[in-house]
Order: structure tokens, then sequence, then C-alpha cells
């Protein structure tokens, strides 16, 4: 490990903790995991006494192989991106919003500790503020930006462009890679999320990974 990379792990962890921490102020679970290998057996230990579990459109959440591990344990899994389950998109999505725990990441989180999301269609927007019982949100410490403001910015700059991209939209970001506040048809940005604070009524856990993970 070269002694740039050394100190660019030692940087994140400490913006990891003190995003951590300002997280727990506002109510969340939280939880600040060295890598991948962790905050996946924290994350299963957590969500043990679950039998349904739903996934938003997350690439971290599947990159840290949540899906394939519930499975093995004989689990009940709602996740749109999965074919031939016998329901049709918008009944998977549906059922997302009411499963025992619901798995997302978040498009930024700032250090302050606010978590913002943006969406196209809505069910991750929904299904992580009410209706399960549990929500585990988890996302790589690249997610993290110094404040409220420059979390917005990164949906605009880097997120949002970098998703539309991976999902083949035929939007201005995803030729150009810049955003125009576009009125696509296919724009994925839609519907914008801040938690501030915990929402009252639903559980949430947020589990942050010292590693590059998702858009």
């Amino acid at each position: 490990m070269g002694k740039d990379t050394e100190y660019k792990i030692w940087l994140n962890e400490k913006i990891g903790i003190q995003c951590v921490k300002n997280l727990k102020k506002h109510g969340f679970d939280a939880f600040f995991a060295p890598d991948k290998k962790t905050a996946l057996s924290h994350i299963l230990d957590m969500v043990s006494g679950y039998n349904s579990f739903g996934f938003g459109g997350s690439s971290t959440t599947r990159d840290l192989g949540l899906t394939e591990e519930l499975k093995k344990q004989g689990k009940v899994i709602y996740d749109h991106w999965e074919k031939d389950t016998g329901l049709t998109d918008i009944e998977i999505r549906l059922k997302q919003g009411r499963c025992d725990c619901f798995f997302c990441s978040a498009n930024a989180i700032s250090a302050t500790g606010e978590i913002v999301n943006v969406d196209g269609v809505g069910n991750r927007n929904n299904a992580m503020t009410f209706g399960c019982p549990k929500v585990v949100i988890a996302a790589g410490i690249n997610k993290v930006t110094q404040s409220l403001d420059s979390a917005l910015a990164r949906i605009r700059e880097i997120a949002g462009p970098m998703r539309a991209k991976s999902l083949n939209m035929e939007t201005p970001c995803a030729e150009t890679g810049i955003c125009t506040d576009c009125n696509s048809p296919q724009r994925i940005c839609r519907i914008t999320t801040i938690l501030h604070r915990k929402p009252m009524m639903t559980d949430i856990s947020v589990v942050l990974i010292n590693e590059n993970m998702g858009f």
C-alpha cells in the first residue's frame, strides 16, 4: 500500500466517523465499517430476525453480496432487478415497501448527518421513509460530502449522470456527463428526499463503508 493510499484511507476514516457521529445525533442507528466484509457481517447479524427483504435499485447492496447470502438462508426477496419472479415490476416495487426490511443505498450523505436520495419512480424514497419496520442504508465513503449543499451537488454532478449512463437512458447527462435539469422522458431525477432526521415511525440503520461503492 502506497503512502498516498494509506493517508486517503486515514482521511476517509476520520470523515466517516464524524458522519456516523452526526447521523446518530439525528436519531439514526449508524455504523462505520472499515471494509465490505465487515459491513456484510454486521448487516447480516442486524437483520437475522427478519424474513422478507426488499431491495431498491442499488448496486452497493448487491456488491456486498446481500441478496446471495439472504437467499442461502431461505429468506423472501423482492428485487425488481430479478427476472421471472412470477410478479410484475410494479407488484415487486409495492411489496418492497411493505416487507420486513428494506435495503437501499444513498446518492449522498452529508458529514453533517443528512441523507439525500433522488428517484425516478419513487419506490425507494417511499420504502425507506415509511412502511417497513426496518430500513438499512449501505453506502460507500465516496457518497459522503461535507454539507447538505454539496450532497445535492454530488447528485447533479456525479451520481445522476453516472446512473443515467449505467441504465442506458437517453438523457443529456448520459451523453455529455453534465446535468442540464432536462425534461427528457427518460429523466431519472424526479423525486428528491432529504432525511434531515430519522422518520418518527421507521427504524433506519446506516452502514458507512470505507471503500468506494456505487455511483
